[in-house]
């Protein structure tokens, strides 16, 4: 064993003096291998931390202090390699592996703008740039830059994203005026199983700090995901079934602290090698924060606690691989008083969440399908809300259970590769304490087919979906005040088509439409009563039908060594759209009463981003958003739609540190519905700074930010806190990660 490891160095150090600038050589030692190093192109110095992978495989590895990677198990054949790693540009090349191990170099250039981002959340791993929908890639440095105690904020910043909260802890994604269950929150390409859509209140049960990347597809056409994601779908990617063995511990750790609300974050995951065929990822996550701070003041019975834990393992065999992870979370946090109808001490909220998935591939199947993919989950969910001194308000359990089938295709008569699939899922809900809603079940069952053709420089993608979703109370009251509460069935067929054009000289242009439809939620159909953390008293429509929506995109992309950028227009018709409208009355118990009803809307609006290295290592950019939501035939505005926004930026950026400045901008929003109130714009400046430093053989990054650097007082649109307290003042943010 120690004799290998000596000849493995000898041959790494060979290479690195005398390899070309990307080589590869084949030396008879172990059949099935890919080996390597990573260097710096400029300086031919090894870079560690890079992340080294198969494009399309499962295969991926960290590179050594040395730079040097191990690939194990990588059946003969001609393969796309991939080195990723901060600060340089994405290096992409063929490798052909045969009876012996194959051995590469390398090398990475320098550079402030990457382009070569890559997307998994779809029909198969394929670059931004290929994509036929806007999509939005959050990783590395840029993840760490951004990270937050929500998926919601740490996003924000997106084009065509914004944020809705009730309180710092209870962000929630907003895509393109449209957030609930409009938006589909996926972990691992799984639904999270919590009922973050049901109120303004309900935090969503996933925490950024561990999460390896995440992708943000906008607009409907979701068709492997989810029919009802009319607005787009966001997936948290941290690979907690692991589905290849490492050669060695891979992994990361991540440290922060925030002052602005005196919060401080620990996470670290690793995999490693439990046996020769047996991987096994262990994760664990803790985040703490207390009251937030304001340029006025500090916004009372915000503070919180999250812990989650993690571990997954599989059985990796040549040809696939069958496996299982279990989670916990839990999430104590605090909802601020002073609202019409709240307490004035505010409701303490306590979440938790359980979760099992099961995983397994099978690579190179018999007959027309080069692979099928099985999931099956079933996530447990409770929720309950403290009214003071200690009295339940309101109690919500969820239990889900779901499986999938995906079968994928390769080159078959006139498609260049598609994919088959079928889903099933069970819903139980169960409500206490002030609410009235009747406990339910709810059971889905759906089908879909996607197809690409590849007629190049033209590429086009078809989809259809079919759902049946059944709604069923426990029990029936068909004399109900709101309505009769009795089963409703839903079915419709959703389709997208889209086209992508390869216009050359670094252009595309790409245009889609899209027809989804979402299912009444339970909450929409059939509640009645006090939601006291919320301060609303919310009232169903048991007739409420089925919201139908025809979504058309039109984008143009340029992508360069010095410049990426994108500008995207879209339309959305929305055939019985769904919302709950302050009706301006009070309950008897003094809240504001909310009635979900449904008319005809539409949504429009376009959304631009653009990162250009204007000189040496600085990069210009910024991102500009605009989303004009109104009820049909009127044009009466929809209520709770973003304002026009964007950010700017200038950045510094070089492979061993960084520098940013970033100003944030908002337009006065006076296009509001009924019982809204205007908010004012604002423009709000942020820093940050960062080393990289390669310590012990190992990555180390260090960020320090700075936000609202002029404490500017200014107020979210999409917020309720809006009405008592500002955003967050000035913060000093400070976050250190390392990847083994």
């Amino acid at each position: 064993m120690h004799l290998h490891a000596l000849a493995r160095a000898l041959r790494i150090a060979l290479l690195l003096v005398l390899a070309p600038a990307v080589a590869g050589a084949q030396e008879p030692e172990h059949q099935g291998e890919l080996e390597g190093v990573v260097r710096d192109a400029e300086t031919s110095e090894p870079l560690a931390g890079a992340v080294v992978s198969l494009v399309g495989g499962r295969n991926s590895a960290v590179t050594h202090g040395d730079g040097s990677f191990h690939l194990r198990r990588v059946s003969s054949g001609v393969y796309t390699l991939r080195a990723e790693r901060l600060g340089y540009r994405t290096a992409t090349l063929e490798v052909t592996v045969g009876d012996a191990s194959a051995v590469v170099v390398v090398q990475l250039d320098p550079a402030p703008i990457d382009i070569g981002g890559v997307v998994v959340t779809g029909l198969g791993e394929r670059s931004a740039d290929e994509t036929l929908r806007p999509v939005n890639v959050v990783s590395g440095q840029d993840l760490q830059r951004r990270l937050e105690g929500t998926v919601a904020a740490t996003l924000s910043s997106e084009p065509g994203l914004a944020s809705t909260s009730m309180g710092p802890a209870t962000a929630r994604p907003v895509i393109r005026g449209m957030s609930g269950d409009r938006v589909l929150m996926l972990e691992d390409g799984a639904r999270v199983g919590d009922v973050s859509n049901t109120g303004s209140d309900h935090a969503t049960a996933l925490d950024p700090t561990s999460a390896r990347r995440i992708e943000v597809v906008r607009g409907p056409g979701a068709l492997l995901y989810g029919s009802n994601a009319l607005g787009g779908v966001i997936n948290v990617i941290r690979d907690e079934v692991p589905s290849s063995v490492p050669h060695h511990l891979t992994g990361s750790a991540t440290l922060q602290t925030q002052s602005v609300n005196g919060g401080a974050a620990a996470s670290a995951s690793g995999t490693m090698p439990l046996a020769e065929r047996i991987p096994l990822r262990v994760e664990g996550t803790f985040r703490t924060s207390q009251d937030l701070k304001t340029p006025v003041g500090s916004l009372e019975n915000t503070a919180g606690d999250t812990w989650s834990a993690g571990v997954g393992s599989a059985w990796v065999g040549d040809g696939g691989f069958i496996g299982a992870a279990v989670r916990a979370y839990r999430n104590d946090y605090g909802i601020p008083g002073g609202f019409e109808g709240g307490h004035e001490e505010g409701v303490r909220i306590e979440m938790e969440r359980a979760s099992t998935k099961f995983r397994a591939r099978m690579d190179d199947a018999p007959g027309l399908f080069e692979s099928v993919e099985l999931d099956g989950t079933y996530t447990w969910y409770r929720h309950t809300e403290i009214e003071p001194p200690d009295i339940l308000g309101t109690f919500f359990k969820l239990q889900t259970a779901s499986g999938d089938v995906l079968a994928r295709h390769g080159a078959w008569g006139p498609f260049s590769s598609g994919a088959v699939g079928v889903r099933g899922s069970w819903e139980a809900f169960e409500f206490a304490g002030s609410l009235q809603t009747p406990d339910s079940r709810r059971t889905t069952a759906a089908g879909y087919v996607v197809e690409e053709i590849d007629l190049d420089p033209f590429l086009i993608e078809a989809g259809l979906r079919y759902d049946w979703v059944r709604a069923s109370p426990l029990e029936e009251d068909l004399d109900a005040s709101i309505g009769p509460i009795e089963e409703r069935t839903f079915n419709a067929a959703s389709g997208s088509l889209g086209v992508l054009l390869r216009a050359g000289a670094g252009f595309t242009v790409g245009t889609s439409i899209s027809r989804a439809f979402r299912t009444p939620d339970i909450n929409e159909l059939f509640s009645e009563g006090p939601h006291l953390a919320a301060y609303v008293y919310e009232v169903g429509n048991p007739s409420l039908g089925t919201e139908v929506g025809t979504g058309v995109d039109l984008f143009v992309r340029f992508a360069s060594d010095r410049v990426r950028a994108e500008v995207t227009g879209f339309y959305n018709d929305m055939a019985g759209y769904v919302y709950g409208e302050e009706t301006g009355n009070l309950s008897p118990t003094l809240l504001p009463i909310y009635q979900f009803q449904s008319n005809d809307a539409s949504l429009r609006g376009a959304e631009a981003g653009l990162d250009a290295n204007v000189a040496g290592g600085f990069t210009l950019g910024g991102t500009v958003s605009y989303v004009r939501g109104a009820i049909e035939p009127d044009d009466t505005p929809l209520p709770l739609m973003p304002p026009l926004n964007g950010r700017l930026f200038l950045e510094y950026d070089r492979p061993s540190w960084f520098a940013r400045a970033e100003s944030e901008l908002a337009a006065k929003q006076d296009r509001i519905g009924e019982f809204e109130t205007e908010t004012p714009g604002y423009t709000v400046f942020h820093a940050s700074a960062g080393l990289r430093l390669t310590v012990m053989g190992r990555l180390n990054v260090l960020t320090i930010g700075v936000q609202n650097l002029t404490d500017e007082e200014y107020r979210n649109h999409l917020s309720r806190v809006k009405e008592i307290m500002p955003e967050a003042g000035r913060g000093l943010s400070l976050t250190y990660r390392v990847v083994f």
